[in-house]
This record gives structure tokens, C-alpha cells and sequence, in this order.
């Protein structure tokens, strides 16, 4: 019997790939072939994504590609037939190319692009286009004792920053296949979870009867034992942990670890060169404890610990961290470190920050509805459109720079233009009220049920927005979804690691500008005409993918959508 392979979903990767394998002949397979033919795919082809180039292509090899690869910067017919024949596991059918001023253009066929990715539903692209495994702790030290629980009013924007980040990592990765676990674990209805539930973060908790001595106790007799230990006869002409000689008497008989040594001799690149000599106190056992407690669980051969810090208590953290490993900790560790947050003008904790929001959002809303921003319903709204600004806001640039924050008490939260979270949510809602009043078109006999997608010619859907909102994020948002996962496989590099947490954020504010451009242009639910349905239920199935795109990519910000706004 005859296996029938089910279709790969359409990606951008593969398509690369193979436009670079069909453009690199073999020495000597064809005429004019020069012999520098081993450039990497991303530098032979570029994606197109601008409306304006899409109008007449979409993948683009630039004449100075084809002068490295074509002594004469021809492109032979015998290669121009295998860019035109492409096909592949995953890799867009080609309908026509030719060679221009700019180089050699692709345009792919745009019509079975439609109808692979929508006629079926599009919930392979909702989700990252491959599983891994492995377990990461994601460590955030803003929330450790020091030596008590910190309370919203302690935590600084910075820090708040770095909360918000783990929390997006680790849906990012649990969406993978990783398993994820967070540290430290917090008190039950303390204070600082219940700040966090507001702005949505399920942060793990314990009785506030909970202690980890036992644990503690473990690790400062491994500390102890540990070869990096400092004895007596060491101290007098070693500085201390920040590059501070002790002085006379200071500590006595205090555990002390040279910290220098570990990342010397175990080879771990990107430690700053003057970490010394470390004192063992309460709070740092403390939070090694949680840190082992975290892992307890873990394989020592697939664990990762990624510490998510402020710059300002980088080199804290990787002390913590070579402490760790002098205990005989021997999971990697890794540390995402993020920019300063400032507010010009102003100095506003964690709490008064969120506060502030969550007032200007309440009073853009009264603007906007009047008398019916009341009750349960709209608190609810409020609260999650204050969380997505705050998350917007503090995500949306590399984690690694510095964010800028207008804090001034008469601004206000616009609902309206590319504001980041709050424009995003507004589009997402959008969408919700579109399918309802589809719906309520259905009830009253003006439309019909939507077909299924093997009855529908997706051909209807000619409009440059319509096909720039699959192919610039339909299609791609499952790869999106694959970087952080990537950036944990990159060896080398030294402690740091660039997760690239910017990119769901940037990705929902240009697709929401994108969306509201063509939703405002194109009039989806058209006159109940049967010559009109065919185009209508294209779109209407091109948009319900986009509804599902919006709800993966805000799941992974922990943000729930808003149905109306």
C-alpha cells in the first residue's frame, strides 16, 4: 500500500537553503561558474519583507552575489531551471524569476502559499517548527532574600525588568519542549506574589512555614570541602570578594572561596578578572539552596541555569555563581543581563510604576467609554492592558540596553496608535469583534457557514496585504519561536547569552501596524452576495489565522487576549 506523505509546513529557513543550493552549481557542472561558491544561504539570498518590494518579489539574490558566484554575473540557463524547479520538504513552490538590475528575483506562487498554509488550518505555524529537550532553571536574584523577601516597594524597574524577562523566557521554552523551572520560590501571599499574580506572573510559592536549612547546611559543608577554599594561611595577601583587602580581624574563622581560581581552572570564559576571594554569609547559602532545590530535579547532563540579572548586579551574580560551582555544582550557567531603566524626571519604584499606569490606563479608558468602565468586567481589562503596556515596555528593546521610560504623572495611555502593548491588544481585539459580527451575520441568514478550505480559490486573495500578512508573519512566527532555544545551543561566547527577548514584542507591534493598515483599507464582511462569498471566506480564514497568531505570541507573554475593547 502507498504511504502518502503528509505536505511539511511552508518555512523560510528551508526556502533559503534550497534557493542557495539551486544557485551554487558545482564546479564545473556549469558553463561560467566561478570558483567562490561557498557563500553562507542567509548572505546569497535576501527575504523580502517591505510592501513595496513584495509587490514584484520576494526572495532576492543582489547582482553582487551573482558577480562573486558568475565570472561574468550571468546566471547560467541550466541554474536559472533549478531556482525555477524548487521543491523541498518545507520550502515555498517558486512561480517565476528572472534576472534584474538588482539581481535575480523570486516570486513564489502565492495562491498555493494560501491554500498550504490556511486551507487546512494553520496550527503548525503556531508553534515552534521543531521539539527540544533539556531542562533550564531561569534564575532571578531581584526576587532572592536579601536577607529578607523583597516587597514590590524594594524592587526597582530594573529588577522588575528581569522578572518580566524569566517569565517570558520561560514560556518561550516550556513552548519548546524544555523543561522549566524558576528560583527563588516565594512565600505564599506575601506581598511580592501578590504584585506579580497583577501583572500576571505565576511565579511558584511555598507555605511561609517552608525553610531549606537542610539544603543550606549541604552546601556549606561542600563549600567547606571544596578545593577552592581559602585557608588561613592564604588570606593575608588576598584582596576580598569586590577587590577589598579584608582587614585585621574582619570575619575571623568566616568560610572564604576563592572565586579566581574556579573560573581559571575550570576553563569558563567570560568572568570578570577581578573576582577574589568570596565570604560564605547567610543570604549567599540561602540562595545556593534555592538554586540546588531548583535542580534537584534536573539531569547534571541537560541542565542549564540562565541567572537573569540587572547590570548592576552582574558581577554579584557571577559570584554566585562560581560559588555554585566551587560547591560541586556542575550544571551550565549561563547569565542574561539586562540594560538600566530610566526614568527622566523621576524616581519611581516597581510598584509606584505600576500604580501610575494602571491610573492613566483607567482614565484613557473613562475617556474613551465613559460610565461603562465599572465593574469586575472592566477592572479585569484594565488589569491586563496595564500588564501588556508594562511588558511592552520593558521587553520590547534588547535586553542588553538601557530603556528610557516617560514616567510624567499627566501623561497619558493612548488607545489609539503604535503604542506598544496597548495598540497590540486593541488589534488582537479587533479580530474578536470581526468573527462576532460574522457570526451574528450567520444567526440572522446574511451569511452562510464557512466552508472548508479544500472548497475555497484562495486566488480571491490578490490585495499586496493580504499576502504580506502571510508571508511576513504567518510563516515565520513558528522560526521566531525556535531562536531562544538556538541561542541556548551556542557554545562559546563566554557567561553572557543573548536570548534575543526583544523579538515577540517587535514581531506583534509591526504585525498589529500591518493589520490595522489592511483592516482599515479592505472590507472584510462584504454584501451578503454569493458571488461574493468565495473572497470573503479567504479572508475571513487568512484572519483567523491571525487570531491564532496573536493568542500564541501573546501566550507567550503570559497575557490573555482581550475579546472587545
Amino acid at each position: 500500500m502507498e504511504t502518502i506523505e503528509e505536505p511539511s509546513p511552508l518555512r523560510i529557513s528551508p526556502t533559503v537553503r534550497a534557493l542557495s543550493l539551486a544557485l551554487r552549481a558545482k564546479r564545473g557542472s556549469v558553463p561560467g561558474a566561478a570558483d567562490r561558491t561557498s557563500g553562507e544561504p542567509e548572505k546569497l539570498w535576501f527575504k523580502e519583507s517591505s510592501a513595496k518590494n513584495l509587490r514584484n518579489r520576494d526572495f532576492l539574490s543582489p547582482t553582487t552575489m551573482l558577480n562573486t558566484l558568475y565570472a561574468d554575473g550571468q546566471v547560467p540557463s541550466m541554474v536559472m531551471s533549478r531556482v525555477l524547479s524548487l521543491c523541498g520538504s518545507g520550502v515555498l513552490p517558486v512561480a517565476d524569476g528572472e534576472v534584474m538590475g538588482e539581481g535575480l528575483r523570486v516570486r513564489v506562487d502565492r495562491t498555493a502559499c494560501f491554500r498550504a498554509v490556511l486551507a487546512v488550518g494553520a496550527s503548525d505555524y503556531m508553534k515552534p517548527s521543531c521539539q527540544r529537550q533539556g531542562c533550564v532553571v531561569l534564575n532571578c536574584p531581584a526576587l532572592h532574600p536579601k536577607p529578607n523577601v523583597p516587597t514590590p516597594g524594594m524592587l526597582t524597574l530594573g529588577q522588575l525588568r528581569t522578572v518580566l524577562l524569566a517569565d517570558h523566557m520561560g514560556a518561550m521554552l516550556r513552548q519548546q519542549g524544555f523543561t522549566v523551572s524558576y528560583c527563588p520560590i516565594l512565600p505564599e501571599d506575601s506581598d511580592i506574589t501578590t504584585f506579580l499574580q497583577t501583572l500576571g506572573i505565576d511565579w511558584p510559592t511555598v507555605p511561609v512555614s517552608w525553610t531549606n536549612e537542610e539544603r543550606e547546611e549541604k552546601i556549606q559543608k561542600a563549600l567547606e570541602n571544596s578545593s577552592y577554599r581559602e585557608r588561613e594561611t592564604e588570606r593575608d595577601s588576598r584582596p576580598s570578594g569586590g577587590g577589598r583587602k579584608a582587614e585585621d580581624g574582619e570575619n575571623e574563622g568566616a568560610l572564604r572561596v576563592n572565586l579566581k581560581r574556579v573560573f581559571q581552572e575550570e576553563g569558563l570564559p567570560g568572568y570578570d578578572p577581578s573576582l577574589g576571594t568570596f565570604t560564605v554569609h547567610r543570604d549567599s547559602l540561602s540562595h545556593l539552596a534555592q538554586l540546588d532545590l531548583a535542580t534537584a530535579d534536573c539531569p547534571v547532563s541537560t541542565a542549564t541555569a540562565l541567572h537573569v540579572t540587572s547590570c548592576q548586579d552582574e558581577f554579584r551574580q557571577q559570584q554566585i555563581a562560581m560559588l555554585w560551582r566551587a560547591g560541586g555544582a556542575t550544571h551550565t550557567q549561563r547569565h542574561v543581563v539586562c540594560g538600566p531603566v530610566k526614568t527622566p524626571g523621576s524616581h519611581l519604584t516597581a510598584s509606584q510604576f505600576l500604580q501610575l499606569r494602571r491610573g492613566q490606563m483607567k482614565e484613557a479608558s473613562e475617556m474613551k467609554y465613559g460610565d461603562q468602565v465599572e465593574g469586575q468586567t472592566w477592572d479585569d481589562i484594565i488589569r491586563v492592558m496595564t500588564s501588556a503596556t508594562v511588558r511592552f515596555e520593558l521587553l520590547s528593546t534588547v535586553h542588553t540596553s538601557p530603556v528610557t521610560l516617560d514616567v510624567q504623572r499627566e501623561g497619558s495611555v493612548s488607545t489609539k496608535g503604535p503604542r506598544g502593548g496597548v495598540f497590540v491588544m486593541y488589534n488582537c481585539a479587533r479580530l474578536h469583534t470581526l468573527f462576532d459580527s460574522y457570526e451574528r451575520g450567520v444567526e440572522k441568514g446574511l451569511y452562510p457557514e464557512i466552508p472548508e478550505g479544500s472548497q475555497l480559490d484562495f486566488s480571491a486573495l490578490k490585495e499586496e496585504g493580504e499576502w504580506l500578512l502571510l508571508f511576513n508573519y504567518l510563516i515565520p512566527f513558528s522560526e521566531l519561536l525556535d531562536q531562544s532555544g538556538q541561542a541556548l545551543d551556542c557554545e562559546g561566547g563566554g557567561a553572557r547569552v543573548n536570548m534575543k527577548t526583544e523579538q515577540v514584542c517587535k514581531f506583534l507591534v509591526s504585525l498589529s501596524k500591518d493589520f490595522s493598515s489592511y483592516y482599515n483599507r479592505v472590507h472584510i464582511l462584504g454584501e451578503p452576495l454569493p458571488h461574493l462569498f468565495n473572497q470573503m471566506f479567504c479572508r475571513l480564514y487568512l484572519l483567523r489565522a491571525l487570531r491564532e497568531l496573536y493568542h500564541s505570541a501573546l501566550d507567550t507573554l503570559n497575557l490573555p487576549p482581550i475579546r472587545q475593547l
